[in-house]
């Protein structure tokens, strides 16, 4: 029933124990449902990351196991399905510009293949984007534009980019990248990205990025395959409107990026952009793993910024101190 909140089958089953049965202990729980203790476990964690179950560890009496607390669900699940709400709302806003995407993609394929032109081309696995990524950069003319999720860049990465971008730079190519703001973090990245600005390359940083993606001379963009699989390969567009689309992406998140030299601003609030899109990414209901995926930071970080934000709002739990992000405009 609960599914589309985030409970699975599992989840919903140990919610309504907790919730109809309060104080239980987890042999108890696994009793009960007849689990396997991991499966509890997991179940019990994914209650606190929603909200819905208090993560304080409530021994009891005589020092024995913790036992559980279910929230208040007339405060919780309304809170949870309110969310929920507004996920789908901006999902069918990102289908509305995927949808734009799609038309500028598709209005003329079909002069365009009357020509023999090619405006799709599928690269499969790590390798061909490589090498076709080193034909294009020594091919560009004007520009080269790239957004490089992720925080720290693999040396072999770097090795392989630093004759190319050299090269590119000395044939006047203008080459601007965003990266994400952990990468800030790791010294060897950002060694080579200013060695790079050293060369005349302008690099910005933001706290998230929706994909690795790269544009050149305003004629070619790759973008990949599967997001979350980089090693899936890549497609290389050629159409006019996918590459404006592209661009369009790249010139609206480099107006929003802090400049590399520069700590990212905080707001009226004290927070920093990357404090504020954490604080987003919980509001969406992710947990700590997959937000720290999404800013490219360790599990650590992220829990440690939420320790910070917690202790900030004066709170004693996750879902107090959502409600009080909220009651702040933070989220």
């Amino acid at each position: 029933m609960f599914q589309v909140l985030g409970l699975d089958t599992r989840t919903e089953l140990v919610y309504r124990l907790v919730l109809e049965e309060p104080e239980l202990r987890l042999d108890e729980i696994v009793t009960r449902l007849g689990s396997d203790e991991r499966e509890v476990r997991a179940a019990l964690d994914r209650l606190a990351d929603l909200c819905l179950l208090d993560s304080h560890d409530t021994r009891a009496p005589g020092g024995g196991q913790p036992v559980f607390r279910a929230l208040d669900p007339a405060a919780s699940l309304p809170f949870l399905l309110s969310r929920r709400e507004a996920e789908l709302a901006r999902q069918q806003r990102g289908l509305e510009v995927a949808r734009d995407a799609v038309t500028a993609l598709t209005a003329r394929r079909g002069r365009r293949a009357r020509r023999g032109f090619d405006v799709i081309k599928r690269l499969e696995g790590l390798d061909a984007v490589r090498e076709r990524m080193t034909e294009l950069a020594e091919l560009a003319k004007e520009e080269c534009l790239s957004l490089v999720p992720g925080g720290a860049q693999s040396p072999d990465t770097l090795a392989a980019s630093k004759p190319l971008d050299q090269h590119a730079l000395e044939r006047g190519v203008r080459i601007r990248s965003i990266y994400q703001d952990s990468f800030r973090n790791d010294a060897d990245t950002l060694k080579y990205v200013n060695w790079l600005g050293g060369l005349g390359a302008e690099s910005r940083t933001l706290p998230t990025l929706p994909l690795v993606m790269v544009v050149i001379d305003q004629e070619v963009a790759l973008v990949p395959l599967d997001p979350e699989d980089g090693r899936a390969g890549a497609l290389e567009l050629r159409s006019k409107g996918a590459v404006a689309v592209a661009r369009q992406l790249f010139e609206k998140l480099w107006a929003d990026a802090t400049p590399l030299g520069s700590e990212p601003p905080k707001d009226s609030d004290g927070l920093t952009p990357q404090e504020t899109e954490l604080l987003a990414l919980l509001a969406q209901g992710h947990t700590d793993a997959t937000a720290a995926r999404r800013l490219g930071v360790s599990l650590r970080t992220v829990r440690r910024m939420n320790a910070d934000l917690t202790a900030r709002m004066d709170a004693r739990s996750r879902f107090q101190a959502g409600a009080e992000a909220a009651r702040r405009g933070w989220i």
